[in-house]
């Protein structure tokens, strides 16, 4: 940090948790990551979920197509699990690099999570494999339970879920992706390192009283949605505490405006354009710049056994106001997260 602090220099980050989408949306989206990281977890719940390593080195090859020319951008890729995984052909493609993790969806838990797993007993050969071969499981923390409350599936999640997972496959590496509850972070902290959370920018702004602000508003619903104050203020304290389990994931999942505004509205927050910039401007707030590279660019990397990057991105503290859309390749248009509003890091 510069010592007038009008500027703060940082590694590159890296993004834990991403949505790209596909085509046009692939097109609009991907140049917001690409300016501000380096690399990226891509989510595989595409319309056709990412299943195989054929599908996912066509994945990436559309991605790196849709790179602006001179970037220096790498997507991570993701594999879908369904009951139906074959653990030999997953960690193949682990072990060859087409596949950096595999991602538990419970089956119907969010957006493209039909195909998910509906029983973790039709997965246990291949978490053995995974656990055996060092592959890392990405799980999205809730239960999708219909009789569950909305806002106590993370915690669900962790009783019937994630506690009987640690203890049966105590050496598997496993995220908790976007965590939202104390309960999560009270669990990730207390865990073997082996375990740890990617937590997002928007779930440290807002809490689930800013859904409801004036009337609905669509563009703060995302899953998990976001909890009581409590819960904001547990999440805002793990980010900036220095602990290395926890780290940066976006979770930027752009839905268009069509999308947001229908009678079954798209879960999701598109916060690609702003998502370094919140952070920085969190960190700000709870006293902790001086922490923010860890978190965002060296505890991930650390996590998955990679270098952290060497070149540099610098952020300036200079008020600007977000734009209230976002027009998309295709003649959609999107809302971004802090849309008309002002951040203070550019």
């Amino acid at each position: 940090m510069n010592p007038d602090r009008q500027y703060l220099t940082l590694r590159r980050p890296d993004d834990w948790h991403l949505h790209l989408r596909d085509g046009a949306m692939l097109e609009t989206v991907l140049p917001f990551t690409v300016e501000r990281f380096c690399r990226a977890m891509v989510m595989p719940n595409l319309e056709v979920p990412v299943t195989s390593p054929d599908l996912a080195e066509d994945y990436r090859r559309r991605i790196i197509a849709a790179v602006p020319g001179g970037a220096q951008f790498t997507p991570l890729m993701t594999c879908y699990l369904t009951d139906d995984t074959r653990p030999e052909v997953m960690v193949e493609a682990y072990r060859n690099g087409i596949f950096a993790a595999a991602k538990l969806y419970p089956a119907n838990v969010t957006t493209g999570a039909q195909a998910g797993v509906t029983d973790m007993a039709c997965i246990a050969k291949l978490l053995e494999a995974m656990e055996e071969a060092d592959m890392p499981l990405l799980v999205h923390g809730e239960v999708a339970d219909p009789d569950v409350d909305p806002f106590d599936r993370e915690a669900v999640f962790i009783d019937r879920v994630l506690a009987p997972l640690r203890r049966s496959h105590p050496g598997l590496r496993v995220v908790f992706e976007h965590v939202t509850t104390e309960d999560a972070v009270a669990f990730v902290a207390e865990s073997n390192g082996r375990t740890a959370a990617t937590i997002t920018p928007h779930h440290l702004v807002i809490n689930r009283g800013a859904m409801f602000a004036g009337g609905f508003r669509p563009h703060f619903y995302c899953l998990p949605v976001a909890k009581r104050e409590r819960h904001r203020k547990a999440l805002r304290q793990a980010a900036t505490s220095g602990e290395g389990s926890f780290f940066l994931g976006t979770d930027s999942a752009p839905h268009p405006d069509r999308a947001k505004f229908s009678a079954s509205g798209c879960a999701g927050i598109f916060n690609a354009p702003v998502a370094l910039e919140v952070y920085a401007q969190v960190f700000e707030e709870e006293g902790a710049l001086d922490r923010l590279e860890d978190f965002a660019s060296v505890f991930g990397p650390r996590f998955y056994g990679i270098k952290a990057n060497q070149d540099t991105v610098t952020l300036e503290r200079a008020p600007w106001q977000v734009p209230a859309q976002v027009a998309a390749a295709d003649g959609d248009v999107l809302t971004p997260f802090m849309a008309g509003g002002t951040v203070n890091w550019r």
